[in-house]
């Protein structure tokens, strides 16, 4: 972690406590960054230095369910429309009236979903890995789709009994949950772990894939702010299909990059290459 971050608990208006990796000049434009599934605002540490390094404010928090002090005990507590809750209400604790969004996998979710629904309040959209969920649920629908297949464990996530593929992920030192990070760093499969390894935090996590719902997400209006879209092919779980398809889901202006060789964890293993993207697509608007 880059010394000029900070390890905060933000409140927010409704009793939730969320941490996050804070930084930048107060009075700066503000980013705000959503990890996916079953990750930590630790995966965007390359990118945080990047935007704190260019002026910009980072607010990069734990999520609903990972975060210790935002953590509620039910199922229905993990809808979508409580994750997008969040995302605004964060904003409004740092100050943020508008902000730019960044979101890989989940994150990316919901990410496009606060850009559709709240448009007034997103500056630029960046998301890593998920498609559009219209996108998404189109491509997913189609039974012998290639997306469908990819999704099975989806499926599964749905249909366990809560709490019991958790534990055998946990079992033997968390053998199944380290097996799920192969090729990230060392160090950031320990705080994952050891953050999952909480009580309740990987039920939690699993219930955001019990609480989805593809009709809702997939009535995301369209997005109509300037929207940045990398996915790579590579990606065991993103069809290039759902990929393709998601710029008919956006009215602004668009950029679609795919990264070829590369895996499901865009802004770790190929942030050489997503940074740079990140930080000229910021620059296509100014601030305001």
């Amino acid at each position: 972690m880059t010394p000029r971050l900070t390890v905060e608990e933000i409140a927010t208006a409704d009793g939730l406590r969320f941490r996050a990796r804070v930084g930048g000049p107060r009075d700066a434009r503000t980013v705000v960054l959503l990890h996916g599934f079953p990750q930590t605002s630790r995966c965007w540490v390359h990118q945080l230095d990047a935007l704190v390094t260019g002026g910009h404010r980072v607010v990069a928090f734990d999520q609903r369910g990972y975060s210790p002090g935002a953590r509620p005990p039910n199922v229905e507590d993990y809808k979508p429309a409580q994750l997008v809750a969040d995302v605004l209400r964060v904003a409004d604790a740092s100050g943020a009236a508008r902000f730019d969004l960044v979101g890989h996998d989940f994150g990316g979710m919901v990410a496009w979903m606060v850009a559709g629904h709240h448009p007034e309040r997103v500056r630029t959209l960046t998301v890593a890995s998920t498609p559009h969920p219209a996108a998404f649920r189109s491509s997913y629908k189609r039974g012998a789709s290639d997306q469908n297949a990819r999704s099975e464990y989806m499926r599964t996530f749905r249909a366990g009994v809560r709490g019991e593929l958790e534990a055998s992920l946990l079992a033997d030192g968390a053998a199944g949950l380290r097996a799920v990070y192969a090729g990230l760093h060392a160090d950031a499969v320990e705080e994952y772990v050891q953050v999952l390894s909480g009580p309740g935090a990987l039920v939690a996590a699993f219930d955001w894939y019990r609480s989805m719902s593809g009709k809702a997400s997939a009535a995301t209006p369209t997005v109509s702010v300037p929207a940045l879209y990398v996915w790579s092919d590579r990606d065991p779980t993103i069809s290039r299909e759902a990929a393709e398809s998601t710029a008919a889901f956006v009215a602004g202006p668009y950029r679609f990059e795919v990264f070829e060789g590369v895996g499901h964890w865009i802004p770790e293993q190929a942030a050489d290459a997503f940074t740079p993207l990140l930080l000229e697509h910021l620059g296509t608007v100014q601030s305001g």
